[in-house]
């Protein structure tokens, strides 16, 4: 192994950077950048607690985070499993990064920042679904933005259907939990019972 252990040596062999990819940081939502953020139904929560660090994936009706202004967003917390590992990790240490996914589109944005958890009713309120409400929100204070040039979507052919594998090549997440748990919990009844569950509560 030839091990990097200097800034030196890394950006001896990463060296060039081009105007734009610096040209193309922003320390706030631009116009341009608030098209993509209100068009993605998905983004990655990049959070950091002492335990260590943790991604969670956020999926939501496209547009779910909210542009508040240009140099703050917000983000419904949805039903979950209630470990609140991100939420956890907020409270604890504030900065955050954010990627957002737009089907079909190979450009990615990310934003990296600090947040806080707010759970005023009326922007709850302002948040549901359905009739139903999130717990809180996530506020993310902007301190960088900018898109993602497109080769990581492209290499990876995420969007195309041809690519796309079956379910059934994979463990399920009652077998998986079957097998973590010694059976105790987990199972065929597991994957049989979970669409109804998780229709009941998906809000």
């Amino acid at each position: 192994m030839s091990r990097i252990t200097s800034i030196e040596e890394l950006e001896a062999i990463y060296s060039g950077v081009t105007e734009a990819s610096t040209a193309k940081v922003a320390d706030r939502i631009t116009p341009e950048y608030r098209r993509l953020i209100e068009g993605s139904p998905f983004v990655a929560l990049a959070t950091a607690g002492p335990e260590g660090l943790d991604c969670s994936p956020r999926g939501d009706l496209a547009g779910f985070v909210r542009v508040h202004d240009e140099r703050t967003l917000m983000m419904p917390d949805r039903r979950g499993n209630n470990r609140v590992d991100s939420l956890r990790n907020i409270v604890r240490d504030p900065h955050v990064a954010l990627l957002f996914l737009i089907p079909g589109l190979t450009t990615t944005f990310r934003v990296n920042g600090r947040a806080f958890l707010d759970t005023d009713e009326s922007l709850l309120d302002s948040f549901a679904v359905e009739g139903k409400a999130p717990r809180s929100v996530i506020v993310v204070e902007v301190e960088e933005a900018y898109f993602q040039c497109a080769r990581a979507l492209i290499r990876s052919e995420l969007w195309n259907p041809q690519k796309h594998r079956s379910p059934k090549e994979f463990p399920t997440p009652g077998q998986i939990l079957a097998a973590l748990s010694e059976e105790r919990v987990g199972g065929e009844a597991y994957d049989r019972e979970w669409p109804e569950r998780a229709a009941k509560t998906m809000w």
